[in-house]
């Protein structure tokens, strides 16, 4: 049976300037030759293929941390979507702290997405949506609502405050949704990602085993944040790079001495090739 593989992008797969040198992608097609690779990021479809120009994927991806399964040529296998009304409970209490999330809907089964955000935004917001500028799938509301089929939501802003939603929005909720909070490293603030309750990439993992048969025990992942740490669980081989937060190196069975910009994914299976 096949090895697999499966990488993180961010912080991990990708370079901080968000590009992938040709040494990380001759190592990453050449381990792809005999092997099943893909990855699981909390971006969408149209930003990840966009990202991975001349890398082999040859698996159904995982996509926003697990919300979508699909292939690089738009075969839906998977979602898990927020519901309009549960995304639009979200907002109102969101509001009660004073901010206003970043939505991320599906248009159509086309994989056409929308990029929801409010006119009212915090200093980290306006700097993450930067990111962003040129985007054709995004859309400024003045009262910000969900759509029918919502991926995720997701506030940016300080520690404190998004500690304090979370702790309300668990309160309001409880197990209705998967709650992921996080340092962002592109911004320096902390992110609050809400998902539908079975969407993370553990389960996203598990759907694409699933579809294709593979032995977990023969899985080999690579991450650095903490919406990473379900993938190390299930995962055979649980590789952090250098760059990961302390709380996942902690949890993965290899700690790598490079970090994602110095090409840290394909030195580890460079590594392997060479212990041949």
């Amino acid at each position: 049976m096949k090895n697999i593989y499966i990488t993180d992008l961010d912080h991990t797969f990708l370079r901080t300037d968000l590009s992938i040198s040709d040494f990380t992608k001759s190592r990453w097609n050449d381990m792809a030759q005999g092997s099943i690779a893909t990855i699981a990021t909390a971006r969408t479809y149209k930003k990840t293929v966009q990202f991975l120009r001349d890398v082999e994927i040859n698996a159904p991806m995982i996509l926003l941390d697990g919300a979508l399964i699909a292939t690089v040529d738009k075969k839906i296998i998977d979602s898990k979507f927020i519901a309009k009304d549960a995304g639009d409970a979200i907002i109102d209490e969101g509001a009660k702290f004073g901010i206003y999330p970043f939505v991320l809907s599906l248009r159509d089964k086309n994989l056409n997405e929308a990029f929801l955000y409010s006119s009212i935004l915090n200093e980290h917001q306006k700097s993450v949506l930067s990111r962003y500028k040129g985007d054709d799938n995004l859309v400024e509301c003045r009262d910000i609502r969900t759509m029918d089929d919502n991926f995720k939501i997701v506030y940016f802003g300080e520690e404190v405050l998004l500690r304090e939603l979370a702790k309300h929005l668990e309160a309001t909720f409880g197990n209705m949704f998967k709650y992921i909070l996080a340092p962002e490293a592109y911004v320096g603030c902390y992110f609050l990602t809400l998902l539908h309750k079975d969407a993370d990439k553990s389960h996203g993992i598990r759907s694409v085993s699933q579809h294709l048969g593979f032995d977990l025990n023969k899985l080999t992942v690579f991450g650095d944040n903490f919406n990473d740490i379900g993938m190390f669980e299930i995962a055979g081989t649980s590789v952090a790079v250098a760059n990961a937060q302390d709380g996942v190196k902690k949890l993965a069975k290899i700690v790598l001495e490079h970090t994602n910009d110095e090409d840290a994914v394909a030195h580890y299976l460079d590594s392997l090739k060479n212990a041949r």
